[in-house]
């Protein structure tokens, strides 16, 4: 299959989809790998690395025109939009639930899209999401002690406190993947962690991985409310795989906050969590609402972006190798979860919580998709 590894050209995004190593994995398998020139540079992954591993280099043409199946990290921007066409399988990170526009420039193109973030096992695991989700609840933490100082506009408080003085307070909404990494860069930098939960079974378990050093608190309005105003650092860390993250912090919970308290939502890319949230970059992160700093950055593990794309690769190997060896219907076929994957089918919503985003038509994908008997 001939596989396409284009340059991300989103604003402050420095991952790239594959690594060498992945190039040459796949080359080995006998596909023509394609990467476009430069594309692997903020990743610090030269041109000659790939081509070493077997990869060809070509242009921003030929990587988008040529490729059966183009790897990404980011969704399509506008500047894109145009290269989309019928016959090209796009795998990447979508989030187009909280993407209208998006979503029917993918359905009018005709392409089929495979979203990372929706392959899903069968017991509920989200195996190309986890390792990005971890770096983000781990930056998240960092962010939101670093802009707890004053010169960042931030209430002047040091998030580990010192002896004598008390720590400073975050409070995590939710308990899964960002919401634990989160608390673990949080607890290592001497705060006093909550984490809001709505699973008793996933609190059980943080008690006993984090062997009882944060509190958990059932999640509920209520409890919100209460916690946001007593936190000097508030992560939103909530998922619903594929639809829109719930807005579970309002105005006038933000209004409620302390003075130079910083609000981290890592759902920003699901819509976000809080009313007040809206998408920021690398290079503007953060902006102040009723006095609280939002870092709200729509790409957090970009900054990252070694860590970032060797983890991507490691994680999104296996299923690539799958769609290239047997092709998309019989890789799907052979796997429930990369199945659960595929949004959009050659203009059919296939995944139904982007559907009822936005008031779309929806069908299952074995009714689009003829899928190959295994």
């Amino acid at each position: 299959m001939k596989i396409g590894v284009a340059k991300e050209i989103k604003t402050d995004e420095y991952r790239v989809a594959l690594t060498p190593a992945g190039a040459r994995e796949l080359g080995q398998r006998g596909h023509d790998v394609t990467v476009e020139t430069g594309a692997g540079e903020g990743s610090s992954f030269s041109d000659a690395a790939y081509e070493a591993a077997g990869a060809r280099i070509v242009s921003l043409d030929e990587v988008w025109g040529e490729a059966e199946l183009l790897l990404k990290v980011k969704e399509p921007i506008e500047p894109e939009y145009a290269r989309l066409r019928e016959g090209l399988v796009l795998f990447t990170y979508l989030h187009i639930a909280a993407h209208e526009a998006l979503t029917r420039a993918l359905l009018e193109s005709g392409i089929t899209a495979v979203a990372y973030e929706t392959v899903e096992t069968d017991a509920g695991a989200l195996p190309l999401l986890a390792p990005m989700s971890e770096i983000a609840g781990r930056l998240a933490a960092q962010a939101g002690a670093y802009f707890l100082e004053k010169p960042l506009g931030g209430r002047g408080l040091l998030l580990g406190g010192v002896p004598g003085v008390a720590p400073g307070r975050v409070v995590v909404l939710g308990g899964g993947i960002v919401g634990y990494n989160a608390a673990v860069i949080a607890i290592g930098l001497g705060a006093n962690v909550t984490i809001l939960e709505r699973s008793i079974d996933r609190m059980r378990h943080l008690e006993e991985i984090l062997s009882g050093r944060v509190s958990l608190l059932m999640s509920s309005s209520l409890q919100i409310e209460e916690s946001v105003r007593e936190a000097d650092v508030v992560i939103g860390a909530v998922l619903i795989p594929g639809a829109l993250a719930p807005r579970l912090i309002t105005r006038e919970m933000v209004a409620g906050m302390k003075e130079g308290s910083v609000l981290a939502d890592v759902a920003i890319d699901q819509g976000g969590c809080a009313e007040t949230s809206r998408p920021t970059t690398h290079s503007h992160p953060v902006y102040t609402v009723e006095g609280v700093t939002h870092y709200c950055v729509a790409n957090m593990p970009g900054a990252v972006p070694i860590t970032s794309t060797k983890a991507l690769t490691n994680a999104t190997l296996p299923y690539v190798e799958a769609i290239a060896d047997y092709g998309l219907a019989e890789a799907v076929a052979r796997d429930a979860a990369l199945a659960r994957g595929v949004n959009v089918v050659e203009g059919t919503v296939t995944y139904e919580a982007v559907a009822d985003a936005h008031g779309l038509g929806y069908r299952p994908l074995e009714d689009v998709l003829p899928l190959s008997a295994v």
